[in-house]
């Protein structure tokens, strides 16, 4: 995986000093489609949607902030984007297997 220093991302430092935090997802754009790594950690499925509704909103804020889009429109075309996939009704997962942990083969 080779990724420019300008696209990394960084464990915010209140995550990193939390013994509680949980990390939830992974994502990748990988050969021209999503590729995620989930955990689904909550026991009610709406505290992953709620989280997601976060996630778009910090997603157009950054887009405003490195593109210079407007922040209202850059979360309306994400919400587009959602309602696109959940309306074609078409995604399929695929689950890779699982990899020993390393010293036990």
């Amino acid at each position: 995986m080779s990724e420019a220093s300008e696209f990394m991302l960084t464990t915010p430092e209140s995550v990193a000093a939390d013994p509680q935090a949980i990390e939830i997802l992974r994502m990748w754009w990988s050969k021209d489609e999503p590729v995620m790594s989930v955990k689904p950690a909550f026991n009610d499925p709406i505290k992953f949607g709620e989280l997601l509704a976060y996630a778009a909103r910090h997603m157009a804020h950054g887009y405003a902030v490195r593109h210079g889009h407007n922040e209202r429109e850059a979360y309306n075309r994400i919400l587009q984007g959602l309602s696109d996939v959940v309306k074609a009704d078409n995604v399929q997962t695929v689950a890779e297997p699982v990899a020993a942990p390393k010293g036990n083969a």
